[in-house]
């Protein structure tokens, strides 16, 4: 042993080439060059970039979304809301006092009686009882309570 040589206690000699344990076998991209399936490294060339939403596959699935819109809310119908104002007004009520009896902002009664509003079943009932007229369903307009027992 000369001079120049160096000793190396309490390591292992680890083979060149690599710096992992021992052998390892090729990775995924050589086994696919040696089958054929891949040419050439095939990169990300707008990595690291938010450029993926700027193409035109955005713009189709803008398209898309515009064309597939959901519809609206159902609206209250007309009907209901002549027979809501009808029945107030035949009790002399305004649509602050049956907002008051019922719980509710005048604000609702009105978008009710215009037709505006959207159909909520708590609502419905509530007015249906204090005016003692029906509102959903078949005979709206119609007093509640159906035909009287004899």
């Amino acid at each position: 042993m000369s001079d120049f040589d160096t000793v190396i206690i309490g390591k292992k000699a680890r083979p060149q080439g690599g710096g992992g344990g021992g052998e390892r076998g090729p990775t995924a991209l050589e086994r696919a060059r040696a089958v054929g399936a891949v040419t050439e490294n095939d990169r990300k060339t707008a990595a690291g970039g938010n450029k993926g939403h700027a193409g035109p596959d955005h713009a189709h699935l803008a398209k898309l979304d515009r064309d597939n819109e959901v519809a609206p809310p159902a609206k209250v119908a007309p009907t209901v809301g002549k027979a809501i104002g009808q029945a107030r007004q035949e009790k002399g009520w305004t649509q602050k006092d049956l907002g008051q009896r019922i719980n509710e902002k005048p604000q609702v009664i009105q978008e009710y009686e215009s037709g505006k509003a959207q159909p909520n079943p708590q609502i419905m009932a509530k007015m249906e009882r204090a005016l003692g007229v029906k509102l959903r369903g078949a005979n709206v307009g119609a007093p509640l309570g159906g035909p009287k027992k004899k």
